[in-house]
């Protein structure tokens, strides 16, 4: 028969779960002490932040002297969103990426906005990038004489970038440059051309207003020549009529032309 294993007496079984729970609370506090001994010691207060990507506009020195006083805490404790966020209020800074490296520094990646064009009047100061986000800049940390100027109400950048995006190569192949793309708050378009001229394109989704766009590009060669014209003596073109458009040309008189639907 085997023989059944031995119990132990009731005050050993104290003492080794007395034992136990000693164990566990010093290895708690040793814990807490270690932790409060990391978050006090000097060693691991932040005494450098890295920054990489691209810094085109704001130096590194620059944006760690902007930033730096806005974190608080140490290594262990500092913000790392709070951080993210003061990198990304820096004009120019489209994204941040902040993490940590042991045992004293926080390293920094960033994105800048890439200018696509100006955005709103010309007494504004911001610009829409290549995302179609709009950001506060300094006029003179850009070169504006190619830039065009888009305007809308907002929330629409994204909408009126795309929409210069798509008649840029059309007028490209005329010869001429878009200076200004205006959505307004009923929903209309309108162009302002390198060449002085004004495009009224009328309202409607974007396709419809592009496919009118594209019939006038088609034929506007063809139009002006009629008069002995070029295209870029374009003045004015109404784009809004159902089964064509009406232009003024430099030295002739309002012309209306036919268009076919395709």
């Amino acid at each position: 028969m085997k023989k059944q294993p031995l119990s132990l007496p009731m005050d050993v079984k104290l003492m080794n779960m007395a034992a136990s729970a000693l164990f566990v609370a010093f290895a708690i506090l040793l814990v807490t002490a270690l932790g409060w001994w990391a978050v006090r010691h000097p060693l691991f207060a932040i005494g450098a932040i890295v920054v990489e990507g691209d810094v085109a506009h704001n130096s590194a020195a620059t944006l760690r002297a902007n930033v730096a006083p806005r974190l608080a805490g140490n290594f262990f404790t500092v913000d790392l969103q709070q951080a993210r966020q003061a990198f990304e209020s820096v004009p120019w800074v489209r994204t941040a990426v902040v993490r940590r490296q042991f045992p004293n520094k926080l390293r920094v990646q960033l994105q800048e906005h890439q200018p696509q064009a100006l955005w709103g009047a010309e007494s504004e100061s911001r610009l829409v990038d290549i995302y179609g986000e709009v950001f506060e800049a300094n006029p003179g940390d850009i070169e504006q004489d190619d830039m065009p100027r888009l305007a809308g109400p907002e929330g629409t950048a994204a909408q009126v970038l795309a929409m210069y995006r798509s008649l840029k190569p059309m007028l490209d192949k005329l010869d001429l440059g878009i200076e200004q793309v205006v959505l307004t708050g009923r929903g209309g378009w309108t162009l302002h051309l390198d060449s002085g001229a004004t495009v009224e394109l009328g309202r409607g989704s974007s396709d419809e207003v592009l496919a009118r766009s594209q019939r006038f590009a088609q034929t506007l060669v063809q139009v002006t020549s009629k008069y002995g014209r070029k295209p870029e003596a374009l003045v004015t073109a109404d784009l809004r009529h159902t089964d064509g458009y009406a232009v003024r040309l430099r030295g002739v008189a309002t012309t209306d032309v036919a268009t076919q639907r395709k």
